[in-house]
């Protein structure tokens, strides 16, 4: 513990809030909520032992802030925003947009389908699910369709209206046509009314259907009707092969799971709907929290920010502020954490998943590790470093003959890729093909956004630069960077033998071939020339669809769009003759003999 912080320590105030945790590098490593700030940020840096991912986190702190908030509840909410926004390692962290698909039905519709929706809480919908891990909700939603005739069109049904005729559907007896009123409503709801019943778990009447429905294609020689209901009528099987002994059709529950050695955790969800095993989840977690009761409540209130809340939900460890949870999932859920009879043997299975999954993960974890940070340790060493390179930035130039210029920027944080802070850059001054002036333009606009601290991604300062080239085209990139006169580390990597060449030494080293910190350096220089290639082709391609076009007098931007909109291309345009041109809305006869002798 610095000084820094022993005297923040001493001003915390007793107030409720949200603390954020910093690295060396300034980096944020890990958010909290307490009730006390005080008391609880104190506690980090106490010397009474701590499990090994606490006491990991606290020996990266070189900083830490705070905010303090209204109440508790208002802490949590500021939590979640920071996490989201800083996605921090030793936070739980569930990727946003990770939300798992249910079958949902409008009721309020007169005449309802069933649609596969991945955000639940439309007023007036009936959801099941979630669905995942090995079933394909298209093949339920296709399988519930087939058996009860319900519509797959996205048109508005309504009592009075009647449409033209049926859609091929109809026809193949796969939808009973209430657009043409073959069914009234009544007889619809009915059917719908079927469909509930089967996607809330009672598969005994689908099964007839689909089996009359098959042996009937069977006897009509209709047999890829029959293989269709053959293949729906497996997917039920599927189903009600993850039924739960002793447990009754109309129950649903979730199961989580905390499985810990210390340093790793792994929180492993059951979903149960409809007295079936719907899906199991594992998520690996290096979450930082005090008491693993907390990891637990962390988890769950990102985990049901997308999900649907069912009756029960049976817990590996008791959650303390149950109320705050309640407010965070909106509604009074049974949470059960000492279960016993079938619960006490759900919880048991979750477990067992859960520590298997770990000792994978762990394996995974340690070859990850020495691919990413071990890798930039050993390329501190190896190439005398003054700070860890966590945030490298390599840069590349793409042209043809000198035309079309562009360079790209390549972050990687970590060893790893960050693709929300890449950028690329248009070279505006260079004349001809110089490759080095190149270089130097991209760096100079780089470097003076991170010093007006301009962009999201420019205003933070890396670790390293690598330039994509030899001794020529660090030398040349040296000089902005002293010009600009920041203290930022350099090197580049040479393409012929692997070559890293570092400033003011002559002789290039020469890291050992297949090691990870020589493939770490060819990750991201590779990285950089893809995107450079990739972003000059799209500028290329624009400059080539519009500049042939831009030549031609009288022929302005909506023209133009015209012309491509009705042949496809400037090669089509080309090998058009003057009535073919003046099809086109816009062209009439003395342009069109213009565009004809521009191209001939």
């Amino acid at each position: 513990m610095n000084d820094k912080i022993k005297q923040k320590l001493k001003l915390l105030p007793t107030k409720s809030g949200v603390y954020v945790m910093k690295n060396v590098y300034g980096t944020v490593i890990y958010v909290g909520k307490a009730k006390s700030l005080k008391n609880r940020v104190s506690q980090y840096f106490r010397n009474s032992p701590k499990p090994s991912k606490v006491q990991a986190m606290v020996d990266n702190i070189d900083d830490f802030e705070y905010f303090i908030t209204v109440s508790e509840r208002d802490a949590l909410a500021l939590e979640s925003n920071l996490i989201k926004k800083y996605q921090p390692h030793y936070n739980i962290l569930l990727k946003d947009g990770k939300a798992f698909p249910y079958i949902a039905i409008n009721m309020l519709d007169p005449f309802p389908k069933l649609q596969v929706l991945r955000r639940v809480g439309k007023p007036g919908y009936k959801y099941f699910g979630p669905y995942f891990a090995g079933l394909s909700v298209a093949e339920i939603v296709k399988t519930a369709n087939a058996a009860f005739g319900l519509r797959t069109c996205n048109m508005k049904i309504t009592k009075t209206s009647v449409a033209k005729r049926e859609c091929l559907n109809y026809f193949l007896g796969l939808c009973s046509a209430p657009c043409t009123k073959r069914v009234n409503q009544e007889e619809y709801a009915e059917r719908v009314k079927k469909a509930i019943n089967f996607l809330s778990g009672n598969d005994e009447e689908i099964e007839q259907i689909l089996t009359k429905k098959m042996q009937e294609a069977a006897e009509n020689e209709n047999f890829e009707s029959a293989l269709q209901s053959r293949d729906r009528l497996k997917m039920v099987q599927k189903l009600k092969e993850r039924v739960v002994a002793n447990l009754p059709k109309d129950v649903d529950k979730d199961v989580f799971a905390y499985v810990t050695n210390g340093l790793n955790g792994v929180i492993t969800s059951m979903v149960i709907r409809g007295g079936k095993i719907l899906g199991v989840m594992n998520y690996p977690t290096d979450d930082a929290s005090l008491e693993e009761e907390q990891t637990m409540f962390e988890f769950l209130r990102q985990y049901y920010e997308n999900m649907l809340v069912p009756e029960e939900i049976i817990l590996s460890h008791e959650i303390a502020d149950k109320e705050l949870l309640y407010s965070v999932m909106n509604r009074r859920a049974k949470l059960i954490s000492n279960p016993h009879g079938i619960n006490l043997t759900l919880l048991k299975m979750a477990q067992e998943n859960a520590k298997d999954f770990m000792e994978k993960h762990i394996e995974k974890s340690k070859i990850k590790y020495a691919n990413t940070l071990g890798a930039l340790e050993k390329l501190k060493i190896a190439l005398n470093l003054k700070s860890f390179p966590n945030r490298m930035e390599c840069y590349d130039i793409s042209h043809i003959s000198g035309t079309n210029k562009v360079a790209s920027m390549v972050v990687f944080k970590g060893g790893e890729p960050s693709k929300k802070d890449y950028r690329k850059f248009k070279i505006k001054t260079v004349q001809g093909s110089n490759d080095f002036a190149c270089l130097q333009e991209a760096l100079r606009r780089r470097l003076r956004r991170l010093k007006e601290e301009d962009g999201e991604s420019f205003k933070e300062k890396p670790d390293l630069i690598i330039i994509d080239g030899g001794k020529g085209q660090l030398s040349s990139c040296q000089e902005i960077l002293k010009e600009s006169g920041l203290d930022i580390e350099m090197i580049s990597l040479a393409k012929r033998i692997e070559e890293v060449f570092v400033p003011n030494q002559s002789e290039p080293v020469m890291l050992k071939v297949a090691s990870a910190e020589l493939k770490m350096l060819q990750r991201i220089r590779d990285e950089a020339h893809r995107f450079a290639i990739t972003f000059h082709r799209n500028v290329r391609g624009k400059m080539q669809t519009v500049s042939e076009l831009d030549q031609i007098k009288g022929l302005g931007v909506k023209k133009q769009t015209a012309l491509l909109n009705a042949f496809g291309g400037v090669e089509q345009i080309k090998n058009a003759t003057v009535e073919e041109l003046m099809i086109v809305p816009g062209i009439h006869e003395a342009l069109a003999i213009e565009i004809r002798k521009h191209f001939e």
